[in-house]
């Protein structure tokens, strides 16, 4: 088991970065897929970036692509997702989560383990 905790959200203009982490407070990162999802108001949560557990395979969302970096630091046992050239439509609440099978998955009933979520908040 791991205990994720999601941290680095908040407000920031458009055009600019901020970076999430993802920190394990139990527990290790090294054999778990890490993921990032996002949930906008009135909005179901999506898929926003994958790292699989040895960190040879990484998937984004279309909307992301060229902006946002997801990597891994297992002898931190941390997450990050590094995001720039923020928009308003980034706007959500970033939870990160964990999937035991290690390969890296979109859906999110894939992930076994969740943050409980930090907002990013992008004004114009």
């Amino acid at each position: 088991q791991v205990q994720l905790v999601d941290s680095g959200g908040g407000l920031v203009l458009a055009g600019g970065s901020l970076r999430l982490s993802c920190a394990a407070s139990s527990g290790t990162t090294r054999d778990y897929a890490m993921a990032w999802f996002r949930q906008a108001p009135g909005r179901e949560r999506e898929f926003v970036a994958t790292i699989s557990s040895n960190g040879g395979y990484k998937r984004y969302t279309d909307s992301v692509k060229g902006r946002f970096a997801i990597s891994r630091d297992d002898a931190k046992n941390t997450a990050y997702l590094q995001m720039n050239s923020l928009r308003p439509s980034d706007t959500a609440v970033y939870y990160c989560a964990a999937d035991e099978a290690g390969r890296g998955a979109v859906r999110a009933n894939r992930y076994q383990y969740w943050g409980k979520g930090t907002q990013v908040t992008v004004s114009t």
